[in-house]
């Protein structure tokens, strides 16, 4: 399916937005066609540039958090600060559909780029914007990464720590990408909206809002009164069915025995244990939560005993729930993701393959993602199609308006 037939053909958005979460939100844009262009300050640009300098990323050789978060789109580097870099705007503003921005409320009324501002050039706008906390209360103006509102604010640091053990600390943007989705989600509604009645909107989302949905079963509860103790440690947990064990192989994996009146006895059956059906320890669902740790001490030999290929085996010919924990090391053998359309062919300069956005439409093949851009690499092609001409262009750059890119460099 070439370009002018994808889902998006003929939408523009402007990408007004710093790091991961805001921006990949027009990443889903640009790969179904929509013409994305990134608006990002002069000289370092969207800080996600330099991000995988940091300690916290793996490193391969590529920068590779920019190219997957920023693929298929145009770049210019234009300063809001100035007069002439708001004018540009503003015309490429009355030439999109959308706008996302994640920019702070006070830096959004600083340059200009406010909801209202906006959309007093075009008025069926759609205007996104993402922050860490809302649009509202008194925590508003914080700024928040995913690790700090997603994961620790909305409960999910406490949620999944064990007794008597500090918070995990998580690997980079893993509430980002997440966020991004909604945030699709929502700018597709205001979409849908304005076919329907012609008005732009305002869509907003947030980390905390999105943690919090993550972490909905504990949250929902905790709104009735409801709350777990932190989590036992594995040898002592709360249902030793729904477990993590290891296998002859080395390799761990998760037992997810749900519905144990059904296959507690077909895994009995399966390791030659009947006896476990009759055991007074555990011959209810009761008593098996209160003999854990006994149960426990039981199963570790029984799975210990065989590799991971034959638990899968096994278990998927009569039904029970097992599943291979995985290591981020098999992922480049991984099949499974690749068929599914999860790992996907990518243009980008030493990086063949890519994640894609996790959903498929049918009959939409999308072919390989395409590249990120350089900092301001389309600067002279997006102002030509919004109307200046070169003398036009001579007399922005000279006041500062934006820079052009000096050859494609992450």
């Amino acid at each position: 399916m070439d370009q002018v037939s994808l889902p998006f053909a003929g939408i523009r958005v402007l990408d007004i937005a710093s790091f991961i979460a805001a921006p990949v939100a027009a990443t889903i844009f640009a790969d179904y066609g929509a013409d994305v262009i990134k608006i990002e300050p002069p000289q370092q640009g969207d800080p996600n540039r330099q991000t995988w300098e940091l300690a916290s990323y793996p490193k391969a050789g590529v920068n590779f958090p920019w190219e997957m978060d920023s693929r298929g789109k145009r770049s210019i580097a234009l300063d809001l600060r100035c007069a002439a870099g708001r004018d540009v705007l503003y015309r490429l503003v009355k030439q999109s559909d959308i706008v996302i921005t994640n920019y702070p409320q006070a830096v959004r009324e600083r340059l200009g780029l406010r909801y209202e501002d906006l959309k007093a050039h075009h008025p069926t706008l759609i205007y996104a914007a993402f922050s860490g906390y809302g649009e509202e209360g008194p925590d508003k103006d914080l700024v928040g990464f995913d690790v700090t509102a997603f994961f620790a604010r909305a409960g999910l640091l406490d949620t999944n720590r064990y007794e008597g053990q500090p918070p995990g600390v998580v690997m980079p943007a893993q509430g980002d990408r997440s966020s991004a989705v909604s945030l699709f989600a929502g700018i597709m509604i205001a979409l849908w909206m304005r076919e329907k009645t012609g008005e732009g909107a305002f869509v907003s989302s947030s980390l905390l809002a999105n943690g919090l949905w993550a972490n909905g079963v504990g949250a929902q509860a905790a709104l009735l009164g409801g709350f777990l103790p932190p989590r036992p440690p594995r040898d002592r947990p709360r249902n030793a069915l729904t477990n993590a064990y290891q296998t002859a192989d080395q390799r761990w994996v998760q037992l997810s025995i749900v519905r144990e009146e059904r296959d507690w006895p077909k895994f009995c059956r399966l390791v030659e244990r009947l006896d476990l059906l009759t055991d007074p320890r555990f011959d209810t669902t009761e008593k098996r939560r209160a003999a854990s740790a006994d149960l426990v001490a039981l199963l570790d030999p029984v799975l210990a005993s065989k590799p991971w290929p034959w638990w899968r085996e096994q278990c998927d010919a009569v039904g029970i729930p097992i599943g291979l924990i995985g290591r981020l090391q098999d992922l480049p053998e991984d099949i499974q993701a690749r068929s599914s359309g999860a790992v996907v062919p990518c243009l980008s300069p030493g990086m063949p393959e890519t994640l894609a956005a996790p959903f498929q439409l049918d009959r939409v093949p999308l072919g390989p993602r395409k590249a990120a851009p350089a900092l301001g690499e389309h600067a002279s092609e997006i102002l030509t199609q919004a109307g200046y001409g070169a003398d036009d262009i001579s007399h922005l750059e000279s006041r500062g308006a934006f820079g052009l890119a000096e050859g494609r460099s992450s």
